[in-house]
């Protein structure tokens, strides 16, 4: 099959659905790609899953790379995988498990192995942590801890207009989970594929400074790992004014690292 055929599966983050990725999508469709943004399990359309988050209780991130490896499993040759957010932990996971061609990893959550994180981020996942009691609970955002958290580049209005497009509650339980086991990567595994790690330098979730740490954990493997940083770009960077070209980079950099063969680079957006 040839490397314009290869998939891509695509991940969201927690606070957020498939529909997420649909410039993505579609851009990628355009340029000859199979792209699919299959959903955690019981998330889909966002009014739907704002209507009855149920499936959401109790879910936790073993069950959700659990889900997604089924989906790569179901695919006739290894895709690229694209995460963003806790997505971009399922994608080092999932790499972590042979599962994928290469990774992209976008304002990721951290694996197991990061012990020092900066107040930022510690806040940021404080509407899950704050009652150990509810582990398997949900932890919806407001309008103003959405665009602290995520479009903090953007104003209140364009910031309220993607949060009422996007935003669902997020689920407790992968939070207190990644600190521990469900969340460990093995950094030396000779089995996981080439990973990039993307971020923004001013995303208050996933800043440099922690990409700086894992970057070099992940170097410990012998697979190609880079870490791109762009200015200006916050948490929803992937979803924000200039994700084309996030896009093209995330996907050029996988078919150098990834393929064995030598396709022509994805030519920019314009």
């Amino acid at each position: 099959m040839s490397a314009q055929a290869q998939p891509i599966v695509l991940i969201h983050g927690m606070w957020m659905t498939p529909r997420s990725w649909d410039n993505w999508v579609d851009h990628y469709a355009d340029r000859g790609y199979r792209a699919i943004a299959p959903g955690w399990p019981g998330v889909g359309d966002p009014a739907e899953t704002r209507r009855d988050p149920s499936a959401l209780k109790g879910l936790g991130i073993k069950a959700v790379v659990d889900h997604y490896e089924q989906i790569v499993r179901g695919l006739d040759q290894k895709p690229i995988i694209i995460g963003h957010s806790f997505g971009g932990l399922f994608t080092q996971l999932l790499l972590d498990r042979g599962l994928a061609e290469a990774g992209v990893a976008i304002g990721t959550a951290t694996p197991k192995g990061i012990r020092v994180l900066p107040p930022s981020t510690l806040r940021a996942g404080f509407p899950a942590l704050k009652n150990p009691f509810n582990r398997d609970g949900l932890c919806p955002l407001t309008k103003d801890q959405f665009r602290w958290r995520f479009t903090n580049t953007v104003d209140q209005e364009e910031s309220d207009r993607i949060y009422e497009e996007h935003s669902i509650p997020g689920t407790n339980r992968a939070f207190f989970d990644s600190a521990f086991s469900p969340a460990a990567v093995d950094f030396e595994n000779p089995e996981r594929g080439p990973l990039l790690l993307i971020c923004g330098t001013e995303d208050r979730i996933s800043p440099p400074a922690v990409n700086n740490k894992l970057v070099k954990l992940q170097r410990r493997n012998p697979s190609a790992t880079e870490l791109k940083i762009y200015p200006g770009r916050p948490h929803f960077m992937a979803g924000l004014d200039g994700w084309e070209e996030l896009a093209d980079a995330a996907l050029n950099w996988s078919l150098e690292h990834g393929t064995k063969e030598s396709p022509a680079p994805v030519p920019a957006a314009t």
